[in-house]
């Protein structure tokens, strides 16, 4: 599972996960969005290049947003794939990580 780091500004990172978001990888994923996420001041999660998502990956996206905000770190997707779209609407989380409930 490809996890991209890319540090955004001094103290944010933006964090890429391409291909799938599943059981299978849930833990390489946590493991990698945790440590990237740590000491910074913003986290970005693109999930645009998802190929397929999960009960498993939801549970990663919301642990990562979960830790966010326990921190008071801003945290935010900036893309949604067609796969992680139709688990958010599923689990109505839409508002929630994509601010209107429409998304990017």
């Amino acid at each position: 599972m490809p996890l991209r780091i890319r540090k955004a500004g001094k103290n944010g990172s933006t964090i890429r996960v391409d291909g799938e978001m599943n059981i299978y990888h849930a833990n390489e994923i946590k493991d990698g969005v945790l440590k990237a996420a740590e000491g910074r001041d913003s986290v970005v999660l693109d999930l645009s290049r998802v190929s397929e998502m999960d009960s498993a990956g939801l549970q990663v996206l919301l642990l990562a947003w979960r830790e966010a905000d326990r921190k008071g770190v801003p945290f935010r997707l900036s893309g949604a794939s067609g796969p992680v779209d139709e688990v958010l609407r599923l689990f109505d989380l839409r508002r929630l990580f994509c601010g209107d409930g429409e998304g990017e």
